[in-house]
């Protein structure tokens, strides 16, 4: 559970079997209910609660993420959230501590599932900054990450190499990937040789 929040009961009930909460931030205007953003360990939740026990609730999967932006100044903070299909949602008035703890969560739940570190821009001036956080490519990282596990006698997996390699010479030869990126993909995984 988010600490030194008390979350939704709704928002709570919406909860996958197993689903952690790690991260809470939300909106900080009296006069209105709180609008939530959640991060848990398989996606990004936003609760907007509303009256008469009514709400609404969109999920976005770490994987559908394509850049979270965090902004703030002296009066207003926002976060804006680009999807994978373009799509882009802005929450105005966020909390400014709780938001950066939750892009450090998601930052953390991104480099467990992208086979290359997300990037991570910072911009602070005397009375603003930006933290933007960005995915690297996912079609690379999708499609990569599933098929290309082995079963150890053990039962744990690990990463198969040789069948990356062949995956990105795929991706390459289908015109999925350029000439550089399936040139960076190969060196990253040559280094887990």
């Amino acid at each position: 559970m988010a600490r030194g929040h008390k979350l939704p009961r709704k928002l709570l009930q919406n909860l996958e079997a197993g689903e952690a909460i790690l991260g809470a931030s939300k909106r900080v205007l009296p006069t209105e209910k709180p609008k939530w953003l959640i991060a848990t360990q398989r996606r990004i939740i936003m609760f907007d609660e509303k009256i008469f026990g009514r709400y609404t609730l969109k999920s976005i999967p770490y994987e559908k993420i394509e850049r979270i932006t965090f902004f703030k100044g002296i009066l207003a903070s926002k976060i804006t959230i680009k999807v994978e299909d373009g799509e882009s949602i802005e929450l105005k008035w966020m909390s400014k501590k709780d938001s950066v703890k939750l892009i450090e969560v998601v930052e953390e739940a991104i480099k467990n599932i992208a086979i290359e570190p997300p990037t991570l821009e910072r911009n602070k001036g005397i009375l603003r900054e930006e933290i933007t956080l960005i995915k690297p490519k996912e079609i690379v990282a999708r499609t990569l990450q599933a098929p290309a596990q082995l079963q150890t006698p053990g039962g744990s997996t690990t990463r198969n190499p040789v069948r990356l390699l062949e995956m990105l010479r795929e991706l390459y030869e289908a015109g999925i990937l350029t000439e550089e990126e399936y040139e960076e993909k190969k060196r990253v995984v040559m280094e887990m040789l």
